[in-house]
């Protein structure tokens, strides 16, 4: 796989440009501020990572002006802009072309294959910190892992050509055939820490209170409820692991989703608490926690609006 577009150029999809371009492949971000297209295809992007400071240079433009004969696209909007980035680069789904979202939450893979067709959707989870320090640069700092699998178990040999290629990209990539276990890990996470951050205000240390592990708890318990329903088995143990370390370690982080509450912009709710509440309805799982949570971010959203 040599030409891979990245459809937006936020924090990671920067980032991952500029490593796969440093890598000798043909990269073009896409997104929909011409503005920021136009300053990244002219200076390119300017990353600060353990390798030091360095400018990539990069295509970058509209999804309309990228030609079909792409060998993979990356999704890396935020969940509520799935739909409408997927429709964007529909004509690049030419049968031929692989499809991956790394994308917080869950429901994005399944409005990738309504494009490409679940048999070209390859899907997984990272935790590669990444951060937009101006609307060219990108900075990233310390260890990040990557996981990937595929809809279709036969083309599970796809995502391992993939993680090869972010590999010798210098990322830390694997395939896992049961990737689903750590997309499902991952959202029980946000889905605790995200939305009470979001609705208490707390920073990720703010929330290491008797309350706040009562309420985390609920969460993790109701969304590994539902994962179990859909056959994913979590291993909660390794759940609260991360939940721990990130109470202890990064007490004065505030949370993507509390940042975007805090900023005016849209949440991810609907793609994390949303959808898990959708998920656990049709498996006849009751999620008060979980649903009350994403209750009051809607409240507040509508409230921010009105």
């Amino acid at each position: 796989m040599q030409n891979i577009v990245i459809v937006g150029a936020g924090a990671m999809g920067c980032y991952l440009a500029a490593r796969l371009g440093e890598a000798g492949l043909s990269v073009t971000l896409v997104d929909i501020d011409p503005v920021r297209l136009e300053l990244l295809a002219r200076e390119g992007i300017k990353v600060s990572d353990d390798r030091g400071e360095r400018v990539v240079a990069t295509r970058a433009r509209p999804a309309q002006d990228v030609a079909p004969g792409v060998d993979l696209v990356m999704l890396f909007t935020k969940g509520m802009h799935s739909a409408a980035a997927a429709q964007s680069v529909a004509h690049l789904a030419d049968g031929k072309s692989f499809a991956l979202t790394l994308q917080n939450g869950i429901g994005n893979a399944e409005i990738l294959a309504e494009v490409f067709t679940p048999e070209r959707v390859l899907i997984g989870v990272t935790d590669i910190p990444a951060d937009l320090e101006g609307p060219n640069c990108v900075s990233s700092h310390g260890l990040g892992h990557v996981r990937l699998g595929s809809m279709a178990a036969r083309m599970h040999p796809v995502a391992e050509q993939v993680a090869q290629l972010l590999t010798l990209s210098g990322m830390n990539a694997e395939a896992d055939a049961r990737v689903e276990v750590a997309i499902w890990e991952k959202v029980a996470f946000n889905a605790a820490l995200n939305a009470l951050a979001t609705v208490s205000g707390a920073t990720v240390g703010g929330m290491d209170h008797p309350a706040g592990r009562r309420i985390i708890a609920a969460v993790v318990s109701e969304v590994v409820a539902t994962a179990a329903a859909r056959g994913v088995q979590i291993d909660t143990t390794r759940v609260w692991g991360k939940i721990d370390f990130a109470l202890a370690n990064h007490r004065g982080h505030k949370a993507s989703m509390l940042q975007d509450m805090l900023a005016g912009r849209a949440t991810e709710i609907e793609s994390i608490n949303g959808a898990v509440v959708l998920a656990a309805a049709q498996a006849g799982i009751a999620t008060p926690v979980t649903s009350t949570l994403a209750d009051i971010i809607r409240l507040m959203e509508a409230q921010r609006l009105s």
